[in-house]
């Protein structure tokens, strides 16, 4: 699973580190996302680059994934985030039994779990581009 900032990054940069592990992604193992993290992009093109909105939502279309989308969330099954709103990614990922969680957001460098792994772009190249 990749968070928000993971796609918009791959998004703004094809030709970037962050893009080819995408790439890779999709090659070498399964994409998930989830409803929530599809949101999050739409709702920040739709505040920071209306303009592109519509190639966003084309470049998700035609990213190969699975989706998962969690309908509700129960706060104490789940360990604690720093800030709540990232609390469905994590519980997402978690429900959706993925291996690997690729996020930048710093809110998720104190989460204590075994998995998923969470993962820095920059970790999961060292550990599987290499």
């Amino acid at each position: 699973m990749i968070d928000a900032n993971v796609i918009i990054s791959a998004f703004f940069y094809p030709n970037s580190i962050i893009s080819g592990m995408v790439k890779h992604i999709i090659i070498n193992h399964s994409l998930v996302l989830c409803k929530y993290t599809l949101s999050e992009v739409e709702a920040s093109f739709l505040k920071k680059f209306p303009d592109l909105l519509h190639e966003v939502k084309y470049f998700l279309y035609n990213l190969p994934h699975s989706y998962y989308d969690l309908k509700y969330i129960d706060e104490s099954k789940y360990p604690f985030i720093r800030d709540p709103k990232d609390l469905p990614v994590l519980a997402n990922a978690i429900e959706a039994q993925v291996d690997i969680l690729i996020t930048g957001d710093k809110d998720f460098d104190e989460v204590s779990i075994d998995k998923p792994r969470i993962m820095k772009p920059r970790q999961y190249q060292d550990e599987f581009m290499r």
